[in-house]
């Protein structure tokens, strides 16, 4: 199936961008009226006085130093996410090596304008570390932010890949919105033990059925060399959604680190962010092209291809930061008409190198294209034709170089990437919940169909701890909903909940049927176990669910939207929801964010520390 332009878009897709569009009709023209003071001045380093420019440029070689005491080409502020902790992260060491080069090679320059934080939740899973996960998404749009605020460059590359990570960067970059902007990815390490093997050995560990050392061979076989953790979570979401915004160069996002076409497309990132500058005839600030309708494409992705939860929190953050409001009724709406296309785990067996080899993330955007389900009318950092410039997989030519080659009409594997017309589901991957309980985001395309009801006795839990020992104490050998609250934003940072992700499953592998409701998040990688995330308002702000006690029964209904306690109405009235401990959290830095934690806003409105208004 191939792209056509002249496809109508669908009604509802329609409806909810112009929704959005009118909600954020004041917001929207603040921010680009601001962006289009901050235009117009040509090459940065022009309005810098000399000392500035001395300081800017003093530890440059003297080649470069005689192209920026110019002053009249352009020069590029690289951000980085560096650290050989990271495994996706560690490829970027010599990134800014090769794109000074490449600039100086189109007559421009290019610097290191700063570095972000970037930490890894598969380190920090099930640690206190975790608690500080979700607020560095802020500190990284704060540390981007610092590093343009010299005012020394005209274009801006982002090199980030993981969880909030490029969230973070996005944020930052959308704060100097005149500036082109390119993400260059560093690609996904190649297959290691698949993803479900390495769950059946989290869950024989968690039964006591497996050693330790069993255990850490399996991870390490599954987490193996440079690269992405090959499951579709956050990280890889976050490339799927920048290809959907038109961020990155098409078809980059899943091309090995150790791939030749991975350099030459690192080339091709500079060679293109420049054509984009104010100095160029074809210029593309990010502030510009990041607007309603690449905001609903990146939503629409996300749910077509059964994306992290993470993004319903974090896109929400990405849109203020360009002036747009969107909230999870139109996540919620637009997945009821945007067809599930991929099986990729925790949403399959497959993992994004199956996902790429049998099409990608631009065999996904030309079908979403082809049915009218995306916008095709917005600007890219490629070509001229809209997003119909980023359904072509790019190639290494003989003479070393790079082009666009259009897919086959079919997926190579339909049991991990399908045509528009045989879709997995013909609905997205995420559902809203709603009801006495208050609202919440399942990940539905994870779960099997027969578990979208539960509806059983409450167990109620204030930490992932407690649900364990009370595992291993033999006290959950029954059918359950897990309560687990005091996990969000203001009560601990809201870390992602998967130490407890065994347990559930080895409890459902027994016969019992299982659930999760929690103010809390895990990313959406709870494979099987049905789980009602986020809940909002969260239990330390007075939410619902803290009026949920041991025995009593509540339902999670994924075909119907509900998430209720069936308690007597008079009884739920006058219960009083729990209190938040008032102990001080202290200890691996947390005491440090307890400012972000008393201004956080709820997940719904991004779990923002800056957009607090």
């Amino acid at each position: 199936m191939t792209t056509s332009p002249s496809t109508a878009l669908h009604p509802v897709i329609d409806k909810v961008t112009q929704r959005i569009a009118e909600r954020s009709k004041s917001l929207r023209n603040t921010y680009l009226s601001q962006l289009e003071q901050m235009r117009g001045r040509g090459p940065r380093r022009a309005s810098l006085s000399c000392a500035n420019q001395a300081h800017a440029n003093a530890a440059m070689d003297s080649g470069t130093k005689i192209w920026l005491n110019q002053a009249q080409k352009p020069n590029i502020g690289i951000v980085t996410a560096y650290n050989d902790m990271l495994s996706a992260h560690q490829p970027y060491e010599h990134y800014p090596v090769q794109i000074r080069q490449t600039a100086l090679r189109f007559g421009a320059t290019a610097q290191v304008a700063g570095a972000v934080p970037a930490m890894c939740d598969g380190v920090t899973q099930g640690r206190p570390g975790m608690e500080l996960s979700l607020f560095s998404r802020d500190v990284i749009a704060q540390a981007t932010a610092v590093a343009l605020s010299h005012d020394a460059f005209d274009a801006t590359l982002c090199l980030g890949i993981c969880d909030k990570i490029v969230p973070g960067l996005l944020i930052g970059a959308l704060a100097f919105g005149h500036l082109p902007t390119i993400f260059i990815p560093a690609g996904p390490m190649g297959s290691g033990l698949s993803n479900k093997e390495k769950a059946a050995v989290r869950e024989r560990y968690a039964q006591g059925k497996a050693t330790k050392e069993e255990l850490l061979a399996a991870e390490s076989a599954a987490y193996h060399s440079a690269g992405t953790c090959t499951f579709y979570g956050t990280a890889n979401s976050n490339q799927m959604l920048l290809e959907a915004m038109g961020l990155h160069l098409p078809g980059a996002a899943f091309v090995h680190p150790s791939d030749p076409l991975r350099s030459v497309l690192t080339d091709a990132a500079v060679e293109r962010v420049l054509q984009l500058t104010e100095q160029s005839s074809n210029y593309k600030p990010i502030g510009q092209l990041v607007n309603e309708k690449t905001i609903v494409n990146a939503v629409i992705a996300l749910l077509a291809t059964g994306g992290s939860t993470n993004h319903t929190i974090h896109w929400i953050a990405v849109a203020r930061a360009a002036g747009i409001i969107i909230d999870w009724q139109d996540f919620d709406e637009l997945s009821s008409v945007v067809p599930l296309l991929t099986r990729v785990y925790p949403n399959g067996t497959a993992d994004v190198n199956a996902f790429e080899d049998a099409g990608g993330p631009v065999f996904v955007i030309r079908e979403l294209l082809s049915a009218g389900l995306m916008h095709a009318d917005v600007m890219t950092v490629y070509g001229n034709d809209g997003l119909n410039s980023h359904t072509s997989r790019p190639v290494l030519t003989e003479d070393g170089k790079v082009k666009w080659e259009a897919l086959p009409a079919e997926s190579t594997d339909a049991t991990v990437v399908r045509n528009v017309t045989d879709p997995f589901a013909p609905t997205g991957g995420l559902r809203l919940l709603h009801g006495n309980l208050g609202r919440a985001i399942v990940k539905a395309s994870a779960v099997p169909e027969d578990a979208w009801i539960i509806k059983a006795p409450a167990k109620v839990f204030e930490s992932q701890d407690a649900l364990v020992k009370a595992y291993k104490a033999g006290e959950l050998n029954m059918d359950f909903v897990a309560v687990v609250i005091f996990q969000g934003p203001q009560a601990n940072g809201m870390p992602e909940l998967h130490q407890f992700t065994p347990v559930l499953g080895s409890l459902m592998s027994a016969g019992y049927k299982v659930a999760l409701v929690t103010d809390g998040r895990m990313s959406g990688a709870s494979g099987k176990v049905p789980a009602a995330l986020h809940v909002s308002p969260e239990v330390a702000q007075g939410g619902p669910l803290g009026k949920v006690r041991d025995g009593d029964v509540v339902e999670l209904n994924v075909h119907t939207g509900e998430l209720r306690a069936w308690v007597d109405a008079d009884v739920w009235a006058q219960r009083a929801v729990r209190e938040l401990s008032k102990e001080p959290i202290f200890g691996y830095g947390r005491d440090l964010f307890a400012a972000q934690r008393r201004v956080v806003t709820a997940p719904e409105h991004g779990a923002s520390t800056l957009f607090i208004d």
